[in-house]
């Protein structure tokens, strides 16, 4: 569904290029960036799973999302990973994103301590109310052990700088929930590759996506007719991305879309642990859909 703000459509969860030795690759970074702004992504998400934010140290995480800035010159609005599960720790990288000139942050539930539903609510309204920012919720309870109920959600939509909700629980009955629930004008996102283009058809405004590093184009194509309503044109399109949606979650998301990357000659083979490089079974199988795209 159309709805008449600049983030929406197609968003990338930018990966965080490495060299072999685990240092970020900032001309990498940059050529990345360049990437995204030809192939029509409709803005950035520095800093965010993909982008490897639990393995940069605090200096890094700043360091890559003010670089993601500058590198944009303006030209797509970059949203900031600014999560953690100490409210402190997220205040603070939420003001660093603030300072350095995001045009918004993305804030993943408190992750490890299982907070209850009015921790969470308490947390995301004391970001809101220390960094004059606008703010996303995110909920990935497949990674953090907590799940953002939709009725948390409906009561931080009502908090003036929180402007909408990433949810990539990928089950389509919270999706109709939220469009529900929530105001007409709070942006509902899927984080959810294999089920986005029909959370957009039932009337999100757009996707933060894994598989749009490999298929920007592609996917910016399928979200936008999807906002359009043109149902056929985007399931035609999302079809030829089946593979990759599955594919690229094999193993821990950045593994494979970091190895598909490299393999697209978009960056070397970095990555740090604990994660490690893509087995060669899954490289076998992601090859065919990279081959089968023409990205390679």
């Amino acid at each position: 569904m159309r709805i008449n703000h600049p983030l929406t459509g197609s968003m990338v969860a930018l990966i965080t290029p490495m060299f072999k030795d685990g240092s970020v690759d900032f001309s990498a970074l940059e050529a990345l960036i360049e990437f995204h702004i030809d192939q029509g992504t409709n803005a950035i998400i520095s800093m965010g799973t993909t982008g490897e934010s639990a393995t940069l140290n605090h200096v890094e995480h700043v360091e890559v999302m003010r670089k993601t800035v500058e590198f944009s010159k303006g030209r797509i609005p970059v949203i900031a990973g600014t999560g953690a599960n100490s409210t402190t720790e997220a205040i603070a990288l939420t003001q660093a994103a603030k300072e350095i000139g995001a045009d918004a942050c993305l804030l993943v539930t408190p992750y490890y301590n299982k907070p209850t539903q009015e921790g969470l609510y308490q947390h995301y309204k004391a970001i809101a109310q220390a960094v004059d920012i606008d703010q996303i919720l995110y909920n990935v309870p497949g990674r953090t052990a907590v799940d953002l109920s939709v009725e948390t959600a409906v009561r931080l939509s009502k908090i003036d700088n929180i402007i909408g909700i990433k949810d990539a629980t990928g089950d389509l009955n919270v999706a109709q929930a939220l469009i529900d629930s929530c105001p007409e004008d709070f942006l509902l996102y899927s984080g959810d590759d294999a089920t986005a283009v029909e959370f957009i058809l039932m009337g999100g405004h757009g996707g933060i996506s894994v598989s749009a590093n490999v298929a920007p184009k592609q996917v910016s194509e399928a979200y936008n007719a999807a906002m359009d309503g043109d149902r056929n044109s985007a399931e035609m399109i999302n079809s030829a991305l089946t593979g990759l949606h599955q594919h690229l979650f094999v193993e821990s998301n950045p593994i494979p879309v970091k190895w598909a990357l490299y393999k697209m000659q978009k960056c070397e083979d970095g990555i740090r642990l604990p994660l490690t490089k893509l087995s060669q079974q899954a490289q076998v199988e992601l090859e065919q859909d990279l081959l089968s795209l023409g990205v390679i």
